[in-house]
């Protein structure tokens, strides 16, 4: 096991910045998941702390240790590849071999690894089996399998559980939480997919650009997102927005939006109360915004919003309902799946004044959570 820390790091192919000045720590022992869509530098980060990639600027320090110039063989660390680049032509047994064959480690000690690796990952009877005879959780099995009898201080993961199909992955998830308890070390995880994130991960950096846009546990970064990315990104099903202008409205404070006004509650009015600015981005979660048709009770702080029905998508036990307000305004909000609503049915839905998130629209960062 390990502390990570990168140091204002950079990585450039040609002029172009993919990893861009990046500072992350990551504590022994730590899960953490490095989110982002397609292109944000992520992968190209894991590949710099596995020595495939080399270091621009910046550095790359492993339990105090500068790694930048260490080739990738001589690093205490493993990787397990989105493809899984386990050798066809070898047996389940050989591929797992493999890694200590070539570090030489004597026949005993590596027997125990192996046969330590087999149990924990439930591959026993398949030792014998070529890749091809076996299924792509298995085979996703045996490539973490490989990596772990190396004892790496750090487990590097790049999406290994894109692959497989959703009923199979969400097997993987609990499996991989399971590994990480059992055994303890390091992990850092690639991913593009937030339900993988929000699972797996003590924390989470979600990166954009190359660059860092917030770094937390999962429940903070889903109720308090730090910029207008990680509010987009973050959360299914996506986060309802609305360009508005903060103002006092028969002395009550909140936003003009599209939507129509929506209150503050005391604590959002308190932390904007000393800021100069007006024009804002509103962010309110379909999850915080609920059917007047099944809460008769509403708090002082929520704000009551008519809609008209256009679309409604089953998810099973709840259904997402896209409205649109008087003003044309697209906005989402669940109900059960035992609420009766159909297209072009008005409705009315309360707005929770304590769930509003409110962004600079210069900067993109938040304002108040």
């Amino acid at each position: 096991m390990a502390d990570v820390i990168i140091k204002k790091l950079s990585k450039y192919f040609g002029d172009h910045a993919v990893i861009d000045n990046l500072d992350l720590e990551i504590k022994n022992g730590e899960f953490v998941t490095l989110l982002g869509p397609s292109g944000c530098g992520k992968t190209t980060l894991l590949r710099m702390i596995a020595g495939l990639e080399k270091v621009d600027k910046g550095e790359i320090l492993i339990n105090d240790k500068r790694y930048n110039d260490i080739p990738a063989q001589y690093r205490h660390v493993a990787m397990v590849f989105q493809s899984y680049a386990l050798f066809p032509h070898m047996s389940v047994y050989s591929n797992i071999r493999f890694g200590l064959k070539i570090k030489k480690v004597e026949r005993k000690k590596a027997e125990e690894k192996i046969s330590w690796a087999i149990s924990l990952l439930g591959l026993s009877g398949l030792e014998k089996r070529l890749p091809k005879e076996i299924s792509g959780g298995q085979r996703q099995r045996v490539a973490l399998a490989r990596a772990l009898v190396l004892d790496p201080e750090v487990l590097l993961l790049d999406e290994p559980l894109s692959n497989l199909d959703t009923a199979l992955r969400e097997t993987a998830m609990e499996e991989l939480k399971r590994i990480h308890r059992h055994v303890g070390t390091t992990i850092i995880y690639v991913s593009h997919n937030q339900t993988e994130a929000m699972t797996l991960s003590q924390r989470i950096a979600v990166l954009n650009g190359g660059r860092l846009e917030q770094y937390d546990t999962p429940a903070m970064v889903y109720d308090f997102p730090r910029t207008l990315f990680a509010a987009e990104f973050i959360g299914s099903p996506t986060m309802n927005f609305f360009d508005g202008r903060i103002v006092s409205q028969d002395n009550i404070a909140g936003v003009n939006t599209g939507a129509g006004f929506i209150r503050f509650d005391k604590q959002i009015e308190t932390g904007i109360s000393k800021l100069d600015i007006k024009d804002v981005r509103v962010g309110i979660r379909p999850q915080n915004i609920a059917f007047a048709g099944r809460y008769s009770a509403r708090r002082s702080s929520d704000t009551t919003i008519h809609l008209t029905v256009e679309l409604v998508q089953s998810f099973g036990d709840r259904s997402l309902v896209v409205g649109k307000t008087q003003n044309g305004h697209i906005m989402r909000f669940l109900v059960s799946s035992e609420d009766e609503i159909k297209p072009d049915q008005a409705v009315d839905v309360f707005i929770d004044g304590r769930k509003i998130h409110l962004f600079d629209k210069q900067n993109r960062n938040v304002l108040s959570n």
